[in-house]
């Protein structure tokens, strides 16, 4: 009974945020009561879904397993793909197409979403200005294509499969219906232009050094990946446009990775092949690193990235990577990577707390990125459920943050002397927090990004603030001066001048990310700060954490 109620109590918070920044009442719409029962509200429980929310009987997910070889081309920034995909249809329906997402076309020369690429809308959701030399470069010389180019798509029989590119989707049509419970494999060969992801601000591509002429890549959406089929909608086949982000199956992946021989690769999955492109003295560290639990232990050295900066490759290595059971693949190659690795207890299972970063991120990274990354694990854990990956990786890419399984992407760089501001400092631990915290929600607790930004960005939010004030506490010498951890979103008069500001701009959290000016405060903080003010004043603490918990799992 108590539990009913606790949960009862988190669903309505969820539809008070919703409703409760309409101001007037909209002509043509009726009972707006704040306190109206949500029987009208709440899906209809039937044998996909139970009424708790809960899987029911007849609840399934579909299976997209990927086999990849991928090579990257440092000369020329391209990276090129072959992979297999075995797609298992355990949907009761037949499937006589499939779709497919292909993210990169959102930068493709011929594609329609010029004025809405993933540099078009900042945190807030408000439209940037395009400067003169982003016009010169994507629409006078006409020098970038950064679309897909599919070079082959065949059955397993090695037969062409006819398929229709529609902007960032791609439908492939079945010569015979895929049935219950049957599996299709088909193969597909693709290129692309990775694009500067500085100058485009892209969630993926790579960053250019100007000062030692090296590159480091941030590799993600970088293959056509499976849509999601589910018992809700059919196809999840929105298109991309930068601000909703991402739905999909979860699956096996093999990948191998192809690039000049000193680089350094870290990704999502299992090294397989860790003694084949780790030297000898890597191996020394890693094992060294595997028993360390307080502090981080050098895979790389500052030393000795700084001599592969100055390093001709003389040919090239191949990394070999394996995840079971996860939703997306990403990964990073640069020859300037430090490295650095930890192993955190979350609740008896060994993780390998993992940062990766060029010596411009230093001192910042080596003092406070694996650190953060260890603590971020146990807060999470603690809050939801175990972490179950075998590592969490912190890749230091300026600008923007991003998440991935098992590994993600964040800002947070000194200056050129290596001074770094508090302000920089805390943004830097915050993001990591955020995107580590991704692996939660909603890589694991897998919400439809593309369609409900909140579900992911404001429960990550959420519980970012509690993993900070953990990071705060078992960390008092990052904190010098200051009593809490300076959460932006922790305390709630700050989501004031938000829900009081112009109502023609503010829209409820249950819209689509696309479709809101202010994607920051609806998404992330507005939802935050709500179920901030049920832990620690409408519930409580106990009764609340307990309903999360629950929820989560």
């Amino acid at each position: 009974m108590k539990c009913t109620s606790i949960l009862t109590s988190f669903l309505t918070l969820s539809f008070v945020i919703a409703f409760a920044q309409e101001s007037t009442t909209p002509q043509g719409h009726t009972n707006q009561n704040k306190f109206r029962q949500l029987y009208n509200e709440l899906a209809t429980p039937n044998a996909y879904r139970t009424a708790s929310g809960a899987p029911g009987p007849a609840y399934y997910q579909q299976q997209a397993d990927y086999v990849m070889e991928l090579t990257l081309n440092d000369d020329t920034q391209e990276l090129f793909g072959d992979q297999t995909i075995t797609y298992t249809n355990n949907s009761p329906e037949m499937l006589s197409y499939l779709w497919l997402q292909l993210d990169q076309n959102v930068r493709a020369r011929d594609g329609q979403s010029f004025d809405r690429l993933d540099n078009g809308n900042d945190y807030y959701g408000t439209q940037r200005a395009v400067g003169p030399g982003f016009i010169n470069a994507y629409i006078l010389e006409e020098k970038f294509d950064g679309g897909f180019k599919i070079d082959l798509l065949q059955g397993a029989d090695g037969v062409d499969l006819p398929y229709t590119v529609h902007q960032t989707m791609m439908r492939i049509d079945l010569p015979t219906s895929l049935a219950s419970g049957t599996a299709i494999s088909f193969r597909l060969k693709w290129h692309y232009n990775i694009p500067n992801r500085q100058f485009w601000d892209a969630r993926s591509g790579y960053e250019y050094f100007k000062k030692d002429d090296n590159y480091a890549y941030f590799i993600a959406q970088f293959f056509p990946r499976m849509a999601v089929y589910n018992d809700v909608e059919g196809w999840q086949n929105q298109q991309f446009w930068g601000n909703g982000e991402f739905a999909l199956p979860f699956g096996d992946y093999d990948v191998k990775i192809t690039v000049p021989d000193d680089h350094i690769v870290e990704s999502t999955g299992v090294l397989e092949n860790r003694k084949a492109v780790y030297s000898s003295t890597m191996m020394k560290r890693f094992k060294e690193a595997k028993k360390s639990y307080d502090a981080p232990v050098f895979i790389v050295t500052q030393e000795e990235a700084e001599a592969n900066e100055k390093s001709t490759p003389t040919g090239t290595k191949t990394w070999h990577f394996t995840a079971k059971n996860v939703r997306d693949f990403a990964f990073a190659s640069s020859r300037k990577f430090i490295v650095d690795m930890m192993n955190v207890d979350v609740n008896g299972n060994d993780v390998m707390a993992v940062s990766v970063y060029p010596k411009e991120g230093n001192p910042l990274w080596e003092q406070w990125s694996t650190k953060t990354v260890a603590s971020a694990l146990k807060s999470y854990s603690r809050m939801t459920f175990d972490y179950p990956y075998h590592k969490a990786v912190s890749v230091h890419a300026d600008d923007v943050g991003m998440e991935y399984p098992m590994i993600c992407f964040n800002f947070g760089r000194p200056d050129e002397s290596g001074y770094y501001s508090d302000r920089t400092k805390f943004g830097m631990i915050g993001v990591i927090i955020h995107e580590v915290g991704h692996n939660f929600f909603p890589m694991i607790v897998n919400s439809d990004e593309r369609q409900w930004g909140w579900m992911d960005e404001g429960l990550n939010s959420f519980v970012q603030i509690i993993a900070e004030q953990d990071f705060g506490k078992s960390h008092p010498d990052a904190i010098p001066g200051m009593e809490h951890y300076p959460s932006d979103d922790m305390d709630p008069q700050n989501i004031v001048p938000y829900m009081s500001g112009d109502q023609d701009f503010i829209a409820p959290i249950m819209a689509n990310p696309e479709n809101v000016y202010q994607l920051g405060p609806n998404a992330y903080s507005k939802p935050a700060t709500a179920l901030n003010i049920l832990r620690e004043t409408v519930m409580g603490r106990e009764l609340f954490d307990h309903a999360f918990k629950t929820f989560s799992q």
